[in-house]
């Protein structure tokens, strides 16, 4: 897989390198109001993890049937991210902000209250769409009022996705051990406190980006950097949401053992988003170490396939760690690889990754019910090893990466105090 337009490689000013260095926790409290929100936002994601079996008994539903509560809220998700600059560059980043919190605040509520899996499924559709205005403004508006440059932005945004994922199965472990329907409600309650926060403390309202089109998403994936980006986060998703999606059904454990299993998993890709990958991909290099964490990744899906039920829950634990690292490495790349506007590239970027979400979780029950349940693991091997392929043959097209990392560590280690 060749593909065309290289980026020129640029790099940050020298004063914007050395304040990168200042770390990630000094933030204004608008920042900090906007993550508090992301990690209810991503805290949705992993929601529905404990109680699928529930639903699905609940419901009078099949496995299959369940998995569709991915497929509608990613593929709304993806489709809504083409749409999203359009919107924020026009009204501003706050109040797209505010659209999506409504949206999610709503169909959360509603999801609670549904009496079939179609209606269900219809309410996570929506749910995703609010999800879509709000994540990919909310990377936007805080890579723009972040204290330590887009870097520090990304590793805190990736912070509040990690955290939002491990929360998600505590959370409706929790209330999901009650009743299935109490994780729906609390994510809306959630969500409508960061509304009023994201109200109250995120001053005036930002553009995010110059107008743009409505085609610039896609055309901005003309650009060989951003599309190997995206290609490969898109089969590196697939193996990511088959371990999401598709292990509570062979785990035979109740809601609260499921969230406790994903619960530890979630922190794992937590601690490795912010600590590990940054380091990693200085010390390293990006393709490098998204290689390695894929490889890593195969190998951990194939354990799950070969193991017993006790093996299986620790290797799935373990697949947090190379996923945390990618998460960080890959979005880093999508923002920085290409010169399109951040929101644009990230849009174009998404669009393509939330596609594993979308066909990942229903594949993999359709494969597991109808063939074996080791299968969907070995599909989701393949596709790592297909993420790393188109990788490999677009390398040079992401070394502006680490050409821009190495020119900002120079800038730094030149102005440090002391010399």
């Amino acid at each position: 897989m060749t593909l065309a337009h290289d980026a020129e490689p640029s790099t940050e000013t020298t004063a914007e390198a050395v304040h990168e260095s200042k770390g990630i926790l000094r933030q204004p409290l608008a920042v900090w109001a906007t993550a508090f929100a992301a990690v209810v936002a991503f805290m949705g994601i992993g929601l529905v993890d404990p109680i699928l079996p529930s639903i699905a008994q609940g419901l009078h539903a099949g496995a299959s049937q369940v998995s569709l509560l991915f497929t509608s809220y990613f593929a709304v998700t993806a489709v809504a991210m083409l749409v999203t600059g359009w919107v924020s560059s026009r009204i501003g980043g706050k109040r797209t902000l505010l659209i999506g919190l409504i949206l999610v605040v709503a169909f959360a509520a509603l999801s609670g209250t549904s009496g079939s899996v179609g209606e269900l499924i219809g309410f996570r559709a929506g749910w995703g769409l609010g999800n879509a205005f709000f994540i990919a403004t909310a990377l936007a508006v805080i890579v723009g009022a972040a204290s330590g440059g887009a870097e520090s932005a990304i590793v805190l945004y990736e912070a509040a996705l990690g955290l939002g994922i491990s929360l998600g199965p505590l959370l409706g472990a929790l209330l999901g051990g009650m009743q299935w329907r109490y994780p729906f409600f609390g994510t809306a309650v959630l969500m409508a406190v960061g509304f009023v926060l994201i109200s109250t403390l995120l001053r005036g309202n930002p553009k995010t980006a110059d107008r743009v089109r409505l085609s610039d998403p896609i055309r901005a994936l003309g650009h060989g950097g951003l599309a190997t980006t995206a290609f490969s986060a898109l089969f590196y998703n697939y193996a990511f949401f088959t371990v999401l999606a598709f292990t509570p059904f062979i785990l035979h454990m109740s809601a609260h053992g499921i969230g406790i299993v994903f619960f530890c998993w979630g922190v794992l890709l937590a601690v490795t988003s912010v600590f590990a990958a940054p380091a990693l991909q200085r010390r390293f290099g990006s393709v490098p170490v998204m290689q390695a964490s894929l490889l890593v990744l195969l190998l951990l899906q194939v354990g799950v396939a070969l193991s017993p039920h006790s093996g299986v829950i620790v290797f799935v634990v373990l697949t947090g760690l190379p996923i945390g690292v990618n998460n960080t490495i890959f979005t880093d790349a999508a923002m920085e690889v290409s010169d399109a506007p951040r929101p644009v590239a990230s849009a174009g970027y998404n669009f393509v990754r939330w596609m594993g979400g979308v066909l990942a979780p229903y594949i993999a029950t359709r494969l597991g019910e109808s063939i074996s349940p080791d299968l969907p693991y070995y599909v989701g091997a393949a596709c790592c090893v297909a993420a790393i392929a188109i990788l490999a043959v677009n390398k040079r097209r992401l070394n502006v990466l680490d050409v821009r990392h190495k020119a900002q560590d120079d800038a730094v280690a030149a102005f440090a105090p002391g010399r």
